[in-house]
């Protein structure tokens, strides 16, 4: 008896194994996309938390060069809430959404041809949990915010990269984001380095990306004004007043100060027809599902919610939000998440960007963890879209500029078939920034030139350095 039940709890531990290794799976096709994926799609949930209470959703798709040499990226969209497929299929990945008017049919979907997937791996995150198909099984794990979320994205990559897929260990490492994400990547990053102290084996850390990122809160807020003069959106007379009353600060102006806030109130009107995410684009309603008061495709700070009222106007077909609608439709359709492998009465309704109430915003600054990876010598990317409105170029050069590292490489253009594609300067600290000319919030408005980096980039070495050593960072655009 005591060896039937031996062998029976034997059985019972190679059971669960089997069952929790078991969490992901290989997606050959697509509902939506004409025959089979020509790239490696997989799908699954990596449990974090003590008892795995969390359960984050993520795409994985394998580098279509050479996948066992190529670097490995964990991608996180910003928000904060905003889901990974959003990467997957309207910025760096290899899908996107055919645009075409939604007749009740599934939209369909098409290959990107500019997808960073051409030399690089890469992993969608649907973070925090609650976002896209990530959830909780209580109601507590559903508390979260800006550290919360960096410790569940630790704990997800040392789980998903020690556990399930060992083969990547010695593939060089980065951590990617855009918007939002700039307070959060940073901070990952730290945590990433931090565990390579503690815990072997090594993850084999080589720096960062971040796209438009936020970096001190609210920072964002008081350079669109001067953004809005440069552009031409606002006049010198009315700068020149804003500048004088407000004395540089838009974000908590004083009530009091009755002369501010009239000109402010001047500069608000000028702007209230521009699209935010790519002033050269049109402005469209909003395509969120449950939102109605963005402007731009993530909230960057907590913003009253608003319930979507059926009779507001959704974009239409033209518009640079009408892909998110598709999307929506695409994603709650059951033959899609059936294809996903979708954990069923997981989540409800599928929405792109859920923000929550409850969401802690307790990380307000990520420059102290740019000083102290730049101090390390990881390298990092930051680009910035110069027609994005909602963090522009000038907040981002503005922090880049007070780590007051001196400059390697000038101030000059980078091309694509000999045209100019936007501008670059590098610095000692190894941190390369790059413009992208007529980009916006992210990369989806240029799609091409925001894959200009991969394609001229320098083969990574595979042989994984000593935890602060550094190998060339084969992201970088302009070597």
């Amino acid at each position: 008896m005591a060896i039937l039940v031996f062998r029976f709890s034997i059985l019972s531990v190679l059971l669960f194994q089997v069952l929790s290794a078991n969490s992901s799976w290989t997606v050959k096709f697509l509902p939506g996309f004409s025959g089979p994926l020509p790239f490696v799609l997989e799908t699954g949930y990596v449990g974090v938390g003590e008892n795995e209470e969390v359960q984050l959703f993520y795409y994985f798709v394998k580098s279509e060069g050479n996948p066992e040499k190529d670097p490995l990226v964990l991608w996180h969209t910003g928000g904060p809430g905003c889901s990974g497929l959003s990467g997957l299929a309207f910025e760096i990945g290899p899908l996107n959404f055919k645009e075409q008017q939604y007749s009740g049919s599934l939209p369909q979907l098409i290959l990107n041809p500019f997808s960073w997937t051409k030399n690089c791996s890469i992993i969608f995150l649907d973070l925090p949990v609650g976002t896209g198909f990530s959830y909780a099984k209580t109601p507590q794990a559903l508390q979260t915010g800006d550290f919360g979320q960096v410790q569940t994205s630790h704990q997800f990559l040392r789980k998903w990269l020690i556990e399930y897929h060992p083969e990547f260990i010695s593939n060089p490492f980065y951590v990617g984001g855009d918007s939002y994400s700039g307070l959060i990547v940073p901070v990952v990053t730290h945590e990433i380095l931090e565990g390579n102290k503690r815990v072997l084996p090594l993850v084999n850390l080589q720096g960062y990306i971040l796209g438009n990122p936020i970096t001190i809160r609210n920072s964002h807020k008081n350079f669109a004004i001067p953004f809005a003069h440069r552009m031409t959106l606002i006049s010198d007379e009315l700068f020149e007043s804003l500048t004088t009353s407000c004395n540089g600060e838009y974000v908590n102006i004083d009530p009091t100060n009755v002369e501010c806030l009239r000109h402010y109130d001047t500069y608000e009107k000028s702007v209230s027809k521009i699209y935010n995410g790519n002033i050269l684009l049109p402005k469209c309603p909003s395509a969120s599902w449950k939102l109605q008061d963005m402007s731009a495709r993530r909230s960057l700070y907590k913003t009253p919610k608003v319930l979507h009222d059926l009779k507001l106007p959704l974009p239409t077909l033209g518009c640079p939000t009408y892909k998110y609608l598709l999307s929506h439709y695409w994603a709650n359709d059951n033959r899609v998440r059936k294809a996903l492998h979708i954990q069923e009465r997981s989540i409800g309704e599928w929405i792109r960007c859920q923000y929550r109430d409850d969401y802690s915003f307790d990380i307000d600054s990520s420059f102290p963890y740019h000083v102290n990876l730049s101090s390390k010598s990881y390298r990092s990317l930051i680009y910035s879209g110069d027609h994005d409105m909602v963090v522009s170029h000038l907040d981002t050069q503005a922090w880049i500029k007070s780590l007051n590292y001196s400059t390697v490489d000038d101030w000059r253009p980078w091309f694509i078939m000999d045209q100019v594609a936007g501008y670059t300067r590098s610095f000692a600290n190894k941190m390369t920034f790059a413009t992208i000319k007529g980009g916006g919030h992210t990369a989806e408005y240029t799609q091409q030139e925001s894959l200009k980096p991969f394609l001229a980039a320098p083969k990574p070495s595979r042989q994984l350095p000593l935890p602060l050593s550094i190998a060339p960072f084969p992201l970088l655009p302009f070597l």
